[in-house]
């Protein structure tokens, strides 16, 4: 598809908007560098767990978690290092509210308050990525994680919440360059042929004779997978530079390049009750449909086998895989399907965890560049003025045969001016920031779902022929959805911080956006369409952002705070597309509401920190929403989180989430389209359908006053409990444990299929040299068997997936 070329585009507007500020900046006086005091809380062997640095993801101010009126929590790279932290999943065990269901085995976003969440980089948002890739984190030094909408400042976000990663540099945690070269190899080795080897370099140095630095990391994956036919190969590569251009201009600057091979994992298909209990699944093989001998189904030879017959003079389906949109499941018999949908040679065996939907030629990859470059200059009037710009681009390839294959190739770019200052008076102190943005994204994406057959493949044997369908990124054909296009976002937002000396703060901030958009369809790419030609429609829209926040730090350490905010949110799917349905029908960006209150404390001279909130967050327009990305929901629940450094040696953190998530165009609406496994139909045989789907628009999910038990979500457990702890023994040996608890949940919103609560234990040992170190890390230390649900809106009755067992990971790493 032939797209605009780069220069022609509005974001070259951005791009003259960050070197006309640069040029600005490279023409001023020289003056000091304005800095600001930011009270820190520093404890000897904390792992950086307190809340004291710094953190500019929430409102953009240079608040602590403890002075910021917000729900968020902060793990160090000291924290990822010593619990042998791999993927953002395992966050759960430090901050509250992250639970996550599966996305295809693919760790690409959390779930905050048990909606997807949004990834940003050094506070720019990043292109969307449900399960795109597993987002890296060994290359951070910090993750932040705030839950609930991002502040005006940061532009148009979903209402769950987000985390910020903050990428290894030049600067010490105090702002300053190293004061010598650093470095650091490691080797990491575990169960299923785990293979991580890593290498990173930085110090000081001279650009044109100014003061610099640098930092560079890689890394290198080839590794294995408990499940079959799954693969991890990966490289990371990241650099970042720093430049003191002048005494008070300083350029900031650098990218992230990450190439990953590897493939989804639907987990186990043919779900019952049974099949989660005691491992029983029903064996059996579809009734051969490739006609034309070629290996695969074609969605042609699907339809084929569907039947109609004109009975009382309407066309009527009699036979074939597909038995769509039934009202009452529950009501159904055998006698109700159809033939063609029996398995043949039925059975029941013992399915192991590792036997999962996954064929042997199934793919997902994907490759991302990021790139950043920011400009930050001090007035001689107290001014801080800082120029963001940043670009990110993916490619996107995923396969799977039982059914399901998309594209994506997306770019972004976004220009941020942001003028920050503080004034102080004899009762107050204000900051203040005004930023105006441009952000351009650039689109082309296509799903094909169509005929997406999880239960013909039997597990027991290799996908083949039977199960294998012909998937339209390998023909670039017969795609279910393709869009390509663009949308630029214009905004301006305004923060203010007042804080008075006798301990109160207020929080305000606003912001305006403006949304001009474009889709198109090429309709000669779509399934079944006779049509040629290109479907466009473009359209626009805008909306309003705001925060308020009221926190009083009283005399013994409290704060109680509260927030309320209204936030705007772009509804893209998985490649960052807009489809051309919500451009038609104005209804492409949409708006969410929190309020929250909670309140946080330091004791015991700042070692002990903890904070509880309780919150009600929803997106408040039910015609816009993307169920996979995006969904319109309402959220209710409760957080506490608790960080202590007893000793020099021993830190132990805590943590409980309640969460109660709904949906509400089910609840509005009474209905939900959703797959049907067989527990939702107590009268069918299980052997009876599998070969092929059944699909309802309501599963009984009828209310009757007050909020429908079926429009609660699933997959998502209503309390997880967490508890972490590290000793260290002051003599180069140090411990850690983590154990979360979770709340047994349904895998989907039929509340047919009941998953079990478990306990996930993890522990560990390391031993540190003066230049080298050793860890060995247990994962699932009591080998507990549990299940994460798939994709509850949609497949929560029809797949799950087995977690992964007891497993270690050995790591080596050598610092100079």
């Amino acid at each position: 598809m032939k797209k605009t070329p780069f220069r022609n585009t509005p974001v070259a507007m951005s791009v003259a908007m960050g070197l006309s500020v640069m040029s600005t900046f490279a023409l001023a006086q020289e003056t000091p560098d304005k800095t600001t005091d930011v009270e820190r809380i520093e404890v000897t062997g904390s792992l950086g767990s307190l809340p004291g640095q710094d953190v500019e993801a929430v409102f953009g101010f240079g608040k602590s978690i403890l002075e910021t009126p917000r729900s968020a929590s902060t793990v160090s790279q000291e924290q990822m290092e010593r619990f042998n932290i791999t993927d953002i999943d395992e966050l759960v065990a430090f901050a509250p509210g992250t639970f996550t269901q599966s996305f295809f085995g693919v760790a690409g976003s959390l779930d905050v308050r048990g909606t997807p969440g949004e990834a940003y980089f050094r506070g720019v948002k990043r292109l969307d990525n449900p399960g795109n890739y597993p987002t890296p984190i060994g290359a951070s030094s910090r993750v932040d994680i705030v839950r609930g909408p991002a502040s005006p400042i940061y532009g148009p976000a979903k209402v769950g919440g987000y985390l910020n990663f903050i990428p290894k540099s030049a600067r010490s945690s105090r702002g300053q360059y190293l004061e010598q070269p650093t470095g650091a190899m490691s080797y990491t080795m575990g169960t299923w042929d785990k293979n991580i080897i890593t290498a990173e370099v930085g110090g000081p140095t001279k650009l044109a004779g100014k003061d610099a630095g640098f930092y560079i990391y890689g890394e290198v994956e080839n590794s294995g997978s408990y499940y079959q036919n799954t693969k991890t190969d990966q490289t990371i590569l990241q650099a970042s530079f720093n430049v003191d251009v002048t005494e008070n201009l300083r350029f900031e600057f650098g990218g992230m390049y990450h190439d990953y091979d590897g493939n989804q994992v639907a987990g186990w298909n043919r779900l019952t009750q049974e099949l989660i209990d005691n491992g029983t699944y029903v064996t059996g093989t579809a009734k051969a449909l490739d006609t034309d001998g070629d290996g695969s189904i074609s969605h042609q030879e699907y339809d084929a086998a569907t039947v109609y017959e004109t009975i009382d003079g309407e066309q009527v389906q009699t036979d074939g895989v597909v038995l769509f949109d039934i009202f009452y499941p529950s009501s159904y018999t055998n006698d109700n399907l159809f033939d063609a949908m029996g398995l043949e040679n039925s059975g029941k065996d013992k399915l192991k965890g590792d036997q999962v939907l996954v064929a042997a030629d199934d793919q997902l990859v994907n490759t991302v560049q990021t790139l950043y470059f920011d400009a930050i200059y001090f007035t001689d009037s107290g001014w801080e003025i800082k120029n963001q710009l940043f670009y990110e681009a993916y490619e996107n390839l995923n396969e799977n045969a039982y059914g399901f294959s998309q594209f994506h190739d997306t770019w972004v770019v976004e220009d941020k001016l942001v003028f920050s200052k503080e004034f102080d008076t004899d009762s107050m102190t204000m900051a203040v920031q005004v930023s105006p943005s441009i952000r351009y994204t650039d689109f082309e994406h296509g799903d094909d779902y169509t005929h997406e057959f999880f239960d013909r493949r039997d597990l027991t044997m290799a996908s083949s022929a039977l199960d294998r369908r012909l998937l339209a990124t390998r023909i670039d054909d017969d795609y279910t959805e393709y869009y390509y296009g663009d949308y630029l976002d214009l905004g301006i937002a305004a923060l203010a911080d007042f804080t008075w000396n006798f301990g109160l703060n207020a929080v305000i901030g606003v912001r305006y956006d403006s949304m001009d958009m474009e889709s198109n369809t090429p309709l000669d790419k779509i399934l079944g369409s006779t049509e040629t030609g290109v479907y466009s429609v473009s359209g626009d829209d805008s909306g309003v952002s705001w925060t308020a926040s009221l926190s009083y730090k009283t005399p013994i350490g409290l704060i109680p705070y509260v927030t309320a905010s209204e936030q705007s949110t772009i509804i893209a799917g998985q490649g960052a597309e807009i489809t051309t349905d919500n451009v038609a029908n104005s209804s492409a960006f949409a708006g969410s509401e929190l309020f929250e209150y909670g309140i946080k404390g330091t004791f015991l001279e700042d070692t002990l920190y903890f904070a509880l909130s309780i919150y009600e967050q929803e997106r408040t327009d039910y015609s816009a929403q993307a169920t996979v990305t995006n969904n319109t929901t309402k959220n209710e629940g409760a957080e506490f989180e608790l960080r202590w450094v007893v000793t020099d040696s021993l830190v132990v953190t805590a943590g409980y989430t309640k969460m109660d998530v709904y949906n509400l165009t089910t609840q509005d609406e009474g209905v939900q389209f959703g797959f049907v496994g067989s527990d939702d139909m107590p009268g069918v045989d299980g052997a009876a359908m599998y070969g092929g789907v059944v699909q309802s628009i309501n599963i009984g999910a009828v209310g009757e006053g007050g909020i429908n038990p079926k429009a609660k979500k699933a997959g998502v457990p209503e309390n997880i409990y967490s508890l972490t702890a590290t000793y260290d023994f002051q003599n180069g040996f140090a411990a850690n444990a983590s154990i979360v608890d979770v709340d047994a949940t349904y895998s989907g919103f039929s509340n047919a299929v009941k998953l079990p609560a478990y306990t996930l234990v993890n522990a560990g040992v390391n031993y540190q040299a003066a230049d080298w170190s050793v860890s060995l890390t247990v994962k699932n230390l009591t080998d507990e068997r549990y299940f994460r649900s798939n994709f509850p809106d949609l497949f929560g009755s029809t797949i799950v997936l087995p977690e992964l067992p007891r497993h270690f990971n050995a790591k080596f790493a050598y610092k100079f």
